[in-house]
C-alpha cells in the first residue's frame, strides 16, 4: 500500500484519467485490461467513501446533544 493514502479528490482524479484512457481506445489490450482493474478498485473505494459520507451527514445532532439517524 502507498505511504500515503490518497484523498477521494485524488482518487477520483485517477478513474477519470483512466476512463479517459480506455475510451480514446489507445491502450493495448493488456494494459487495458489492468487499467480497467485498477479503475474498478477506485470506484469501489469511492462509492464506499460516498456512503459513509453519506452516514455521517445523516446523522443530526439534537439540541441537548444526541445523536439521532434519519432513515
Amino acid at each position: 500500500m502507498s505511504e500515503k493514502t490518497k484523498t477521494f479528490e485524488e482518487n477520483l482524479a485517477d478513474l477519470e484519467t483512466i476512463v479517459s484512457r480506455l475510451e480514446a481506445g489507445d491502450v493495448p489490450l493488456e494494459e487495458a485490461i489492468a487499467e480497467f482493474q485498477k479503475g474498478m478498485k477506485l470506484s469501489q473505494d469511492l462509492q464506499s467513501r460516498l456512503e459513509k459520507a453519506e452516514k455521517t451527514l445523516v446523522t443530526i445532532v439534537n439540541k441537548d446533544g444526541s445523536k439521532e439517524e434519519q432513515v
